[in-house]
């Protein structure tokens, strides 16, 4: 009996630091139990918050604590799964009873020093415990600064794209503005920046799996919405306007449907992995793409004389992020904007 305790809490202790691991060390997307559990759990206390609550803005202000809290909470449950370990195996090595290994574990894991056992087996024990905790806490230290380093890397172009895209941010808007100040037809370096920012986007919110559900500063802001919108913007420039078209616009569509994939892989979500049109639907009703070129010629927007040809290329990029985006929109809670949450029957909390 004493062996198996002891084996079963080195197994908890080796639980609780592969978790750490992988989230905070790892550089690639590795799923992890423990912090699922961590982020399912408290976001399930805040949707019987946020569910309350009648306007998004509310809802924003309190989602906003959602990925901090959550990342936060971490570190003390494996605090908690270490501590719970070593009380195992000092309680098997003759700490008795449990309150007095409880105790040791919990003064050499927090290097208290209050209460300490006798034997080289227990004060090895005690120092690789001491040791452990101290890891834990220097690798949150150490994770924090990486990741809102990337954060704000991401919202810098999340910001600049207001500028060229409205607020909300809007496909539309976009290419309406660019044509207005003369650029529609040299696009290269915009659509080399967002394949450069997609790249960096599935590097970082997969290893960094938190950053997610990190929030824009500004309410109608979302990385999600600037997403789908630099990739509708790119299929409308290469389907609908009657410019010749540049190949970095298929390289950004490709690079940004590509981040999103991996981005849902690294949550359980489920798509198409080579969708084909029309034997894959896409939200966006023809009437609505047609609408889309009215607005586009009444702004002035040279268009292809073929819309229903124009239709169908527009569609056939669009299958390849559509399911991902909206499915990356509902679980971040993105705020509205045209052609990604306004698609969604429901964006209340799930």
């Amino acid at each position: 009996m004493d062996f198996l305790i002891f084996l079963a809490g080195t197994l908890l202790t080796f639980w609780a630091l592969l978790s750490a691991i992988r989230t905070f060390v790892l550089p690639r997307s590795a799923p992890d139990l423990l912090a699922r559990v961590v982020f399912r759990s408290v976001r399930g206390l805040f949707n019987l918050l946020v569910g309350r609550m009648r306007t998004f803005k509310q809802r924003d202000r309190v989602m906003a604590f959602y990925a901090p809290i959550s990342l936060l909470l971490l570190l003390p449950t494996w605090l908690t799964v270490v501590l719970i370990g070593y009380m195992g195996m000092f309680w098997s090595l003759g700490l008795r009873p449990w309150t007095e290994a409880f105790n040791v574990s919990g003064s050499s894991l927090l290097t208290l020093g209050f209460a300490r056992g006798e034997g080289f087996w227990i004060t090895a024990l005690e120092f690789s415990e001491a040791t452990i905790g101290l890891i834990l806490v220097a690798l949150l230290i150490a994770y924090l600064p990486t990741m809102y380093n990337a954060f704000s890397s991401r919202e810098q172009a999340v910001t600049l794209l207001e500028v060229r895209a409205g607020s909300p941010p809007s496909a539309l808007e976009m290419l309406s503005r660019f044509h207005r100040i003369g650029k529609l037809a040299d696009l290269a370096a915009f659509w080399e920046g967002w394949e450069a920012w997609f790249a960096a986007l599935a590097e970082s919110h997969t290893s960094l799996a938190a950053l997610v559900f990190f929030r824009s500063p500004r309410v109608e802001a979302s990385w999600v919405t600037a997403s789908g919108a630099v990739l509708d913007g790119a299929a409308l420039k290469r389907s609908v306007v009657d410019l010749p078209r540049d190949p970095q616009e298929a390289l950004c569509i490709r690079a940004g449907f590509v981040a999103l994939r991996q981005i849902a892989d690294n949550f359980g979500i489920s798509y198409e992995s080579a969708p084909q049109w029309p034997e894959n639907p896409i939200s966006i009703e023809r009437a609505d793409f047609l609408q889309a070129c009215d607005t586009l010629a009444r702004q002035g927007v040279p268009l292809v004389p073929d819309l229903e040809q124009a239709w169908q290329d527009f569609a056939g990029w669009r299958v390849n992020y559509d399911a991902v985006l909206l499915a990356l929109a509902r679980i971040t809670m993105a705020p509205k904007a045209p052609w990604a949450t306004d698609l969604l029957e429901d964006i209340s909390p799930t």
